[in-house]
């Protein structure tokens, strides 16, 4: 997952008013499959983040049950998902089915949370 981030990491302007690929992240379907997507920057707040962009990949080939997400920043380290990208895992499975997705905070020291740890109380439940 994380070579699979790396690969679409190429930070870029596309022009004057948007940026894109200075975020990646790839996102394990639960039937095994690696999605990935990259951060889309607007000036008008239309952008996306990498992760959600991820997941849209993953719906558009047909899945919706993610197993593992990882985001890759420009300089190699990672991150948590921002308020919007847990609120889609949460929508797509609830009933806390959501709550066993794996975020993978820091991949160098392999350092893994389940997304019901970092969403513990959300209001869909």
């Amino acid at each position: 997952m994380h070579d699979a981030a790396k690969a679409v990491l190429h930070g870029r302007r596309i022009s004057e008013y948007v940026t894109c690929g200075e975020v990646a992240a790839a996102v394990l379907s639960k039937s095994g499959r690696i999605y990935t997507g990259v951060c889309i920057d607007t000036c008008s707040t239309l952008g996306i983040c990498a992760e959600r962009n991820a997941i849209f990949n993953m719906i558009t080939n047909g899945e919706q049950e993610i197993s593992k997400v990882l985001c890759v920043l420009s300089d190699g380290a990672g991150g948590a998902p921002c308020g919007a990208c847990r609120e889609l895992m949460v929508q797509l499975m609830p009933n806390g089915k959501y709550r066993d997705i794996e975020i993978m905070l820091d991949y160098a020291a392999g350092r893994t949370i389940k997304l019901g740890e970092l969403t513990p109380e959300w209001w869909i439940e």
